[in-house]
């Protein structure tokens, strides 16, 4: 961990690489603390322990930094997600494996919205239309990002002859929008006060009509 200070010119120089990455930590505990508006790059500097221009060699602009947090945030969104793949008990290749992937991308895709809103929120403030694109920032373990891990066990259902070929075409945004939409609502709206055994319950059934549904 990064040492905290209160006064923001008690350390101006880091070794190559370290400021970068104390900024980047500060900028993640700001948004896991209040979403995208709480990344103010001066903040970020003082938690840092460095003065405001010495965050600029790293990153330019508030948004910038913004940008970096997000590219974290879905990177761990998508080891959630692998995580919840690794524990499938179903044989891989069969098509019970393959409708347990597509649950699995569902399940860890909520799991994270609950335990860390803040980053949640912040992973979909930018308007960015950026899920195809291969990114090391935003990948898990596996180098895929979330809607690269959606995309691919929607391939498996195909492969394994669950989805008909012909209804692949854009099968990730109706599955993306109907969770993304319950994560929004377990988050901010009229959902947030379940209990987790409710939320578990409502999740699984949404995830189990995505499928049925496709």
């Amino acid at each position: 961990m990064v040492k905290k200070t209160n006064n923001p010119t008690a350390r101006d120089t880091y070794r190559h690489g370290d400021l970068r990455h104390a900024l980047l930590e500060a900028g993640i505990e700001l948004a896991r603390a209040g979403g995208a508006d709480a990344i103010v790059l001066r903040e970020a500097t003082r938690r840092a322990g460095v003065v405001p221009n010495a965050a600029y060699r790293h990153f330019a602009s508030r948004q910038e930094l913004l940008l970096a947090v997000r590219a974290y945030t879905l990177s761990q969104l998508a080891i959630t997600i692998e995580s919840e793949m690794a524990a499938l008990k179903e044989k891989p290749g069969s098509a019970e494996h393959a409708r347990a992937c597509l649950r699995a991308v569902g399940i860890g895709y909520l799991r994270f919205a609950h335990a860390e809103p803040g980053l949640f929120r912040t992973a979909f403030s930018v308007p960015l239309n950026d899920e195809t694109e291969a990114d090391p920032a935003r990948a898990g373990r596996s180098g895929l990002n979330p809607f690269q891990l959606l995309g691919a066990a929607l391939d498996r259902l195909v492969d394994t002859g669950v989805l008909p070929p012909e209804r692949r075409m854009g099968a990730e945004y109706l599955a993306w929008s109907a969770v993304h939409g319950l994560a929004v609502l377990f988050t901010d709206g009229p959902l947030r006060n379940l209990t987790d055994a409710q939320r578990a319950v409502v999740g699984k059934r949404v995830v189990d009509m995505v499928e049925k549904g496709l």
